[in-house]
């Protein structure tokens, strides 16, 4: 087979940081000389994620559906309309590759070879959250169906080691999975004059990224808090925190967000959970210098070019930032770091590795059969 010109068909979701990763390396992969086909399932784009697409629609061809997530679906219900409606887009565009951000349709009888790559799941999200682990039988069968997708797919990807050893210890695969970071295209150079200003994104709603714990300190802090991101979850529409004590900029389209990324001098994270964090490594690109929560997935990635606190301890996030808002020099050598340490992460670097198990992948498996699968 040409290793030139493959065709990808591509499942992604717009909620989170799933898009970015998708389309960044849609478009990367468009311009190695492959085309991709996008689909998105759950809410649909918004025409600000629409935009940072169009000048790669050539090469990408986006199909908008409104199959339900796996975790807006944890029993399953919308799993054989999911079935019906891929396999008919798969028939239609005839892929070389099957590259899904999601688990449970790995166990789809696709035509062609599956990857299946872990970003998250609620298990983990709810032990590292919550503690413990949901009772209800609805995540039961979610765990079922996840397991069975990790188990059909040819092989399974993780963005980090300590996520894969996550999602190993939840499903228990039958193959070790590999690791490949992900990538950003931001560029990584020094920065232009910083704001002093204390900048966080993400889900507001969601509470692996504790932001209340930033909320309950920012009136102690020296500096502004500017908090990006939505309020609601998309799913409930539910209000977990409701934006105070900082200014909250909204959901922003990410060229604005890069932009204010670039202007602020400090970029915080005290999140529980976090499997990679693509704002963290966006905003490291644009030399911001990190404070994160000192989880195993972020000190794998940024050992050495970040501030690390407890995120159960409001007191110390309160203390770390409050030091580097006094320390010009030390916020200076953490800016320099992040910038050194974000370009190993880099979306052209993280498409050749993906380009790699694409053709392992292909020179290795055969594409299934759909019978062998339903049998």
């Amino acid at each position: 087979m040409n290793r030139a010109g493959r065709h990808i068909l591509m499942t992604t979701d717009t909620v989170g940081g799933v898009w970015v990763y998708a389309t960044q390396l849609a478009r990367a992969l468009t311009e190695r000389g492959h085309r991709v086909t996008l689909i998105t399932q759950g809410p649909a784009p918004r025409q600000s994620q629409l935009d940072e697409i169009a000048d790669a629609r050539a090469g990408i061809e986006l199909i908008v559906t409104d199959l339900a997530l796996e975790w807006m679906d944890p029993a399953g219900d919308d799993a054989g309309r999911a079935r019906e409606t891929l396999l008919r887009i798969a028939d239609r565009a005839s892929p070389n590759l099957i590259h899904l951000n999601s688990y449970r349709e790995g166990a789809f009888a696709w035509p062609a070879p599956v990857m299946a790559v872990a970003h998250s799941c609620v298990l983990s999200w709810w032990q590292a959250c919550r503690g413990g682990l949901p009772e209800e039988r609805r995540w039961q069968l979610y765990r079922a169906n996840l397991q069975a997708g990790l188990a059909a797919a040819d092989l399974w990807v993780a963005p980090t080691s300590a996520f894969r050893a996550t999602i190993r210890q939840f499903y228990a695969p039958p193959t070790p999975g590999v690791v490949t970071h992900n990538g950003t295209d931001v560029p990584c150079r020094q920065p232009c004059a910083k704001y002093e200003v204390i900048l966080t994104s993400g889900r507001l709603w969601d509470e692996a990224k504790n932001l209340a714990a930033l909320a309950a300190i920012a009136p102690e802090l020296a500096w502004p808090v500017e908090v990006a991101g939505p309020v609601s979850a998309p799913e409930t529409g539910a209000n977990t925190i409701a934006p105070g004590n900082w200014t909250w900029l909204g959901e922003l389209p990410r060229p604005a967000l890069l932009e204010r990324m670039r202007q602020s001098a400090i970029y915080v994270a005290p999140a529980r959970y976090e499997p990679f964090g693509l704002g963290i490594l966006e905003a490291a690109a644009a030399g911001c210098a990190l404070v994160l929560s000192d989880i195993p997935s972020l000190r794998e990635l940024w050992n050495g070019a970040a501030a690390f606190v407890d995120p159960n301890d409001s007191a110390a996030l309160r203390e770390a930032l409050t030091r580097l808002c006094a320390d010009g020099q030390r916020r200076r050598e953490l800016q320099h770091a992040a910038i050194v340490r974000a370009g190993a992460y880099t979306i052209a670097g993280s498409a050749a590795r993906y380009c790699a198990l694409y053709d392992d992948l292909l020179g290795s498996t055969a594409p299934r059969r759909r019978e062998e699968l339903l049998a």
